[in-house]
C-alpha cells in the first residue's frame, strides 16, 4: 500500500468520526440526541474555539510551556533510561540486586507523585518535567534493557572471535540491537511525556494546555475541553513525527517490512 492510500484512509476515518459525532450531537435518533451538547458539544463548536484561540494567540504561550516541559522530560527520561538500561543489561548483578526497587517504583501511581513534586520542586515547569521523566524513564528503560540482553549469542562469538573489543562490541553489536527497541519505546514515550506535563498543569499551574483544559472543565465549557484535546493530539504528533524523522536517520541499515500478505 503507497504513502498516499494510507494517509487517505487514515483522513477517511477521521472524517467519518467527526461526521458521526455532527450527526449525533445535532440530529434527533428516534426523537433524542444521542450525544448532548452539553456533556458531548459538536466539532463545529469545537473548531470554533480552536480557531479563536489561534486567532488571538492566547494559546501560543501555553503550547510552547507545554512543548518546553514535554521536551525536558523527553529527553531527560530517555537518556535516563537509555543509560542505566545499558548498565543493567551489562551489569547482572546490579539489575539483580536493584530489579525488586526498579519493580517497586514503577508500581508506584504517577498521579499520586504529582502533588509531592509540586511540593518538592514548586509549580514551574520542573515539577511537570519530573513527573514527565518518571512516565518515559520506566517505558525507555525496560526495552533497552531487554534489547541488549537478546543480543544474538552467535553475532557476539563472531564478534569475538574477530578480536573485537568491549567498546567495539557495544558500538558494533549491542547499541544496533538496542535501537529498534528503543525506538519503539520512544514512540510511545512522546505521548507520556506530554501527559505527564499535562496531568501536572491540570493539578496545579497558571499556563499550559493542561491548564487551559482545566479552566474550560471549571466553567463547564465542553467545547474548550476537546478543543484542548484535539490541539493536544496534534502536539503529540507532530513530536511523533521527528522522533520518526530520527529513527529512519538511525536505522538506515535496517530492512525495510513488507506489508503484503
Amino acid at each position: 500500500m503507497s504513502r498516499v492510500t494510507l494517509l487517505a484512509l487514515q483522513v477517511l476515518v477521521a472524517i467519518i468520526c467527526i461526521a458521526l459525532w455532527q450527526l449525533l450531537s445535532t440530529v434527533p435518533v428516534f426523537g433524542k440526541i444521542l450525544l448532548p451538547p452539553f456533556f458531548f458539544s459538536n466539532p463545529i463548536d469545537v473548531f470554533e474555539q480552536i480557531v479563536k484561540w489561534f486567532a488571538s494567540g492566547v494559546i501560543w504561550k501555553h503550547l510552547w510551556i507545554t512543548l518546553v516541559e514535554s521536551i525536558l522530560a523527553f529527553v531527560i527520561g530517555s537518556l535516563g533510561g537509555v543509560l542505566i538500561g545499558f548498565w543493567f543489561a551489562r551489569q547482572p548483578l546490579v539489575a539483580a540486586v536493584f530489579d525488586p526497587y526498579v519493580k517497586m517504583v514503577n508500581a508506584l501511581p504517577r498521579v499520586v507523585l504529582a502533588p509531592i513534586f509540586a511540593l518538592w520542586l514548586g509549580l514551574g515547569i520542573w515539577s511537570k518535567v519530573a513527573l514527565g521523566v518518571t512516565l518515559v524513564f520506566f517505558i525507555v528503560f525496560f526495552n533497552v534493557y531487554q534489547g541488549v540482553k537478546e543480543v544474538s549469542r552467535t553475532v557476539l562469538d563472531n564478534g569475538r572471535m574477530l578480536g573485537m573489543s568491549e567498546g567495539q562490541l557495544m558500538r558494533h553489536v549491542y547499541w544496533p540491537s538496542a535501537l529498534s527497541w528503543m525506538f519503539s519505546s520512544l514512540h510511545t514515550s512522546v505521548g507520556f511525556a506530554v501527559v505527564g506535563a499535562v496531568v501536572g498543569e491540570y493539578l496545579g499551574s497558571a499556563a499550559g494546555l493542561g491548564y487551559l483544559i482545566q479552566q474550560a472543565e471549571g466553567v463547564f465549557d465542553v467545547a474548550g475541553v476537546f478543543a484542548g484535546m484535539f490541539v493536544l493530539s496534534a502536539f503529540v504528533i507532530l513530536i511523533d513525527f521527528g522522533v520518526t524523522l530520527v529513527e529512519r536517520r538511525l536505522l538506515v541499515w535496517r530492512p525495510a517490512v513488507d506489508g503484503r500478505g
